[in-house]
């Protein structure tokens, strides 16, 4: 009987052990799916001849003009209706705008551009979901850079980043610190496949001994994807910039 109850005990642990798991990995999914939503578009307007789409808090508009309805389609929303147009256009603000969202858009665009014809890719109504998601796409993950440069702006002196400057589509970061006697810029270019590729870089030394050398021994054990840049600041403070002592 002992033997029976401390099996039954042992069982019953393992299952306590399983369900609390479980219900980790439901929140890291939950996560993973917050994260990688990437439903960024909204409709503005939908009319017999056209369609509007806003995305990146109405930054970029969509319009997508469409072809004479089909026979018997009340609604004009039968997949196969022709599309005779797509048209992007950025409604940012350079001038008001902060350097991070110029650079966001400049980002977005260069994807926009490198795709070529829209409309050739998107002859019929069927296609325009795909459209959707691939732009979509893109602004979530540009959407998180311009989020990572203001945290940067923000908080980089705890990473001993004394400057973040933006110009065109690279980032330059500016580190300095005595107890390492370290001073050095380094310049990231920027692409809109961002984070999902390594960052081309140069470094300009100013103080110390840190160069192209040290960067790209750190820069090779950062993984690309989520944060990346924020992970190499990180990296480059915690491997470069501390007390050698």
């Amino acid at each position: 009987l002992c033997r029976e109850l401390s099996d039954l005990e042992t069982q019953n642990e393992q299952m306590l052990a399983q369900m609390n798991q479980l219900k980790e990995n439901e929140k890291s999914c939950q996560e993973l799916l917050e994260r990688y939503d990437f439903t960024e578009w909204e409709i503005t307007e939908w009319s017999e001849q056209r369609a509007v789409f806003n995305f990146l808090y109405d930054s970029i508009e969509l319009t997508v003009g469409f072809g004479p309805p089909i026979d018997g389609d009340i609604f004009g929303e039968d997949p196969s209706r022709k599309i005779v147009s797509l048209n992007f256009e950025s409604l940012l603000d350079e001038e008001k705008a902060p350097p991070s969202s110029c650079l966001v858009q400049r980002l977005i665009f260069q994807f926009i551009e490198s795709r070529g014809c829209w409309q050739e890719k998107c002859p019929t109504l069927y296609y325009l979901p795909q459209v959707l998601h691939d732009i979509s796409l893109v602004v979530s993950r540009c959407k998180i850079l311009g989020e990572e440069i203001e945290f940067l702006e923000r908080w980089g002196g705890k990473f001993n980043l004394l400057k973040t400057d933006i110009n065109d589509t690279k980032v330059k970061l500016l580190f300095s610190a005595s107890t390492a006697f370290a001073k050095f810029e380094l310049t990231l270019s920027l692409s809109a496949n961002y984070p999902s590729a390594s960052l081309p870089f140069t470094v300009q030394n100013q103080i110390g001994n840190i160069g192209e050398e040290e960067i790209s021994a750190v820069l090779s054990n950062v993984p690309i994807g989520y944060h990346y840049l924020r992970r190499i600041v990180s990296l480059i403070h915690q491997n470069l910039l501390q007390d050698p002592r």
